[in-house]
């Protein structure tokens, strides 16, 4: 393997369980976002963009379409002989297999490959977040100051700052102390889940954190706070464009509207930061004479006979006459039957809506669905691969979930969807 002055290591194997049935049969990282892209694509194509040519990308849970969707990385121009794209899943060591602990267990695995790429840096990087990011120039000034590790931080709120990893620091942006989503910030500088470290630095602490029996193998929870106890250089880098965590189904619905209501700070026309992705050869979309679409994103293969308002369709969604979609995310393959009103709700790959269905933020009802802390603030999400029967009711806040058993002696719909 060719050497490298920095190597990219995306941590894209984690369950994803609060995105429900959205994550229940493919990796968070490798879900829709956007009409046209998956997740994965902005880490991967802020690489590119950064110049960073070697890129491993960590899988683990269902990661037959995640593994399936980078490929050789040719999208994202990480299809190179020297470098590229690796996919890089747990594998079997001496008799047994070690499933990724955490994410400092899911590098120190992979230490030996980065040693074959005999990197001076190691970037870190998740797999489920929304921006667009220069990590060359985040490269520069961690080679600047010094630095044995520079965090990416974003200011936040001081409101929303409990909800966060905060970092204090002193001057030149020294990192002093990381607390973890603290009651009482004396900060509002928020971890991004961004590292740079120095890497005979990091794989020493990998290794110590490996051989500490009562360590989360995490980052934010391990790895920082023992390299500050060492009296390591440990720098905040300061992020202040677009970014999002999307591991919830509120936070993956308001980032599909952000693209809507606030395309300026996202800009994915922006040809000098282009966000690449392997998107399916499809026929244009169609929108028919008496059809009306506003505010909303549509890509390849849509076809609209109904009403869209401000929502966002992937790939070969169709929208029949009557139908009404709005303030909602659909993904490939949907279809949405004459008559049928969804308002608020996230509807996965394939599924059918029938005639005259209802469900979303303005609809009561009795229900049978699970909601509880996947759904909130009214949002409806749907598995994929079903077809929710004609006239169906489904009220704000529930997730439809192909393993539910409903209740006879309940008074609600008992046949309320079937796989297709």
């Amino acid at each position: 393997m060719a050497k490298t002055d920095v190597v990219a290591m995306i941590l894209a194997g984690g369950q994803g369980a609060r995105l429900g049935v959205l994550t229940k049969y493919i990796a968070k990282p490798a879900v829709p976002f956007g009409s046209r892209y998956r997740i994965i694509d902005f880490p991967l194509s802020n690489c590119a963009n950064s110049g960073i040519e070697t890129v491993g990308v960590l899988s683990q849970y269902q990661p037959l379409a995640l593994n399936t969707y980078v490929g050789n990385g040719h999208p994202w121009d990480l299809d190179r002989n020297n470098g590229g794209a690796y996919i890089l899943p747990p594998y079997q060591r001496s008799g047994r297999s070690d499933w990724y602990k955490g994410t400092a267990n899911a590098i120190y695995q992979n230490k030996d490959f980065i040693d074959d790429c005999e990197p001076q840096y190691v970037l870190i990087l998740s797999g489920d977040h929304i921006y667009k990011m220069n990590y060359a120039r985040m490269l520069r000034d961690h080679i600047q100051s010094h630095a044995d590790a520079t965090l990416a931080v974003l200011e936040v709120p001081w409101e929303e700052a409990p909800r966060f990893g905060i970092l204090n620091t002193g001057a030149d942006d020294v990192i002093s102390e990381f607390v973890e989503k603290p009651k009482n910030p004396e900060s509002n500088l928020a971890s991004m889940g961004v590292y740079i470290f120095t890497w005979d630095v990091l794989r020493k602490a990998l290794i110590e954190d490996e051989n500490d029996p009562s360590s989360n193998n995490d980052f934010g929870k391990n790895i920082v706070p023992m390299l500050l106890k060492q009296g390591k250089k440990l720098v905040a880098y300061r992020f202040s464009g677009y970014w999002k965590d999307v591991g919830t189904i509120s936070s993956l619905w308001e980032a599909n509207m952000d693209l809507l209501d606030r395309p300026e700070e996202i800009n994915l026309m922006d040809r000098s930061w282009r966000i690449y992705s392997r998107n399916p050869v499809k026929p244009s979309h169609y929108i028919a004479d008496g059809a009306v679409v506003r505010n909303s994103a549509l890509t390849d293969g849509c076809q609209i006979f109904g009403t869209v308002e401000h929502s966002v369709l992937s790939n070969s969604v169709t929208v029949e006459r009557g139908a009404v979609v709005k303030d909602s995310v659909l993904m490939p393959g949907v279809t949405v039957r004459a008559g049928a009103y969804l308002n608020k709700c996230i509807v996965g790959f394939n599924t059918i809506i029938g005639e005259g269905v209802r469900a979303g933020a303005t609809i009561e009802g009795k229900t049978p669905y699970i909601n509880g802390k996947i759904c909130s603030e009214g949002i409806v999400v749907i598995e994929r691969g079903l077809k929710i029967s004609d006239h169906a009711v489904i009220p704000a806040n529930c997730q439809v979930d192909s393993d539910l058993e409903v209740d006879p002696a309940e008074n609600v719909v008992e046949e309320v969807f079937r796989v297709v």
